[in-house]
């Protein structure tokens, strides 16, 4: 195992962030890269972390690990520094509003003019080629602020591999991926092994994410070039959310990490020994199919639902209760799907978001993510 320490900030400042990350095996073959809580408050990425680095190191030591592992355990420094009246801040750059995980460079407007002239008919020589130049494009990359610096630094070590893995969590909810919809079936063991209740799949889901910023130039650019040029979606990229900001705890994170390592074992990175990859899963769904339950007052909310319950339509998922009155609003699936993700909240104001529900039919199109 190597330590590599990134530093972050510029000289002169108040404040000085460093990124830290572990490498394992050796560059050369198959290629993934694990980072969590990129939102630095979403703390079960975290131990999940932590229990991946120690089956790493023992994989490492005993000469398991074929590839390259990169694992980026706290993905977020500078959030973990922000804390506003003794609560963890980590979603949004203080400085700017920023989400930190929007805005990534989408690569595909530059590749398309770098790669006229040097793509064949060999699909694998096609992947190295755009490897080479993303990794031009990245070191070209002139960050103007400390966030920008840190996302130049993980989209280096995450833009040339076969699995991106970007950890996560809801605010309340049950384990679920968000996947290219090309991506599918390549993450359809991951999904099985981690007993997700939804894969929420898109072509584009807005705003520029990290998962994307690594996997969805490899679909654009193979509509762009066409079948005479055969360029296959090189990077498996997801976002896991590990369920709910409180599901910490050793069991979970060990039942996590060990399906993580599982996954890895399946495409060929490092040797785990046996691993039965569970033959039933979830259905992939698309993202343009979520339902997303918003407040249409204030009020006491009182959940009907549980998050991983299947919902039909026309069920009600919550009521909300005016505190005053106690007039009450029924709360209703307008799709047959599964709750897979709530507040946890429960006393909200008019146009806050609720849960949400994946839907097997999409009726949604532009900007598909929270803010």
């Amino acid at each position: 195992m190597e330590t590599v320490k990134h530093p972050l900030s510029a000289p002169h400042g108040t404040a000085h962030y460093e990124l830290t990350s572990y490498h394992f095996g050796k560059p050369g073959g198959p290629k993934a890269y694990i980072q969590a809580a990129l939102h630095a408050d979403e703390v079960p990425a975290m131990l999940v972390a932590q229990e991946l680095r120690k089956r790493l190191q023992a994989l490492d030591a005993g000469g398991k690990v074929s590839g390259e592992v990169i694992l980026v355990p706290a993905a977020n420094p500078i959030g973990l520094a922000q804390v506003i009246n003794e609560r963890p801040f980590g979603r949004f750059d203080l400085s700017n509003g920023i989400n930190f995980n929007r805005g990534y460079p989408h690569y595909f407007d530059q590749l398309k003019s770098r790669l006229d002239g040097q793509l064949g008919s060999d699909a694998e020589e096609n992947v190295r080629t755009i490897r080479r130049h993303l990794r031009e494009l990245v070191a070209q990359w002139r960050p103007a602020s400390d966030a920008t610096t840190l996302k130049q630094n993980l989209l280096a070590m995450a833009i040339d591999a076969d699995v991106v893995l970007d950890l996560h969590c809801e605010n309340e909810g049950e384990l679920h991926l968000y996947v290219g919809t090309s991506l599918c079936e390549i993450a359809q063991p991951l999904a099985n092994l981690m007993d997700a209740c939804a894969v929420l799949h898109t072509t584009g889901a807005g705003g520029e994410p990290f998962d994307e910023a690594c996997s969805r130039l490899w679909w654009d650019l193979a509509d762009h070039f066409g079948p005479a040029y055969p360029i296959p979606s090189a990077c498996m990229a997801a976002t896991v959310e590990l369920r709910g900001e409180t599901s910490v705890s050793y069991e979970l994170a060990a039942r996590d990490a060990e399906a993580i390592i599982g996954y890895l074992h399946v495409r060929g990175m490092l040797d785990a020994g046996h691993v039965d990859v569970p033959v039933q899963g979830c259905t992939p769904t698309p993202l343009e199919g979520v339902q997303r339950l918003d407040a249409p007052h204030a009020g006491l909310l009182v959940y009907l639902k549980e998050v991983g319950d299947a919902v039909r339509i026309g069920e009600v998922v919550a009521d909300l209760v005016d505190p005053v009155s106690g007039d009450t609003t029924h709360l209703k699936s307008e799709v047959e799907g599964v709750l897979f993700t709530r507040l946890s909240h429960r006393y909200i104001i008019r146009g806050m978001n609720v849960a949400k529900i994946a839907g097997a039919k999409p009726f949604r199109s532009g900007s598909l993510l929270s803010l």
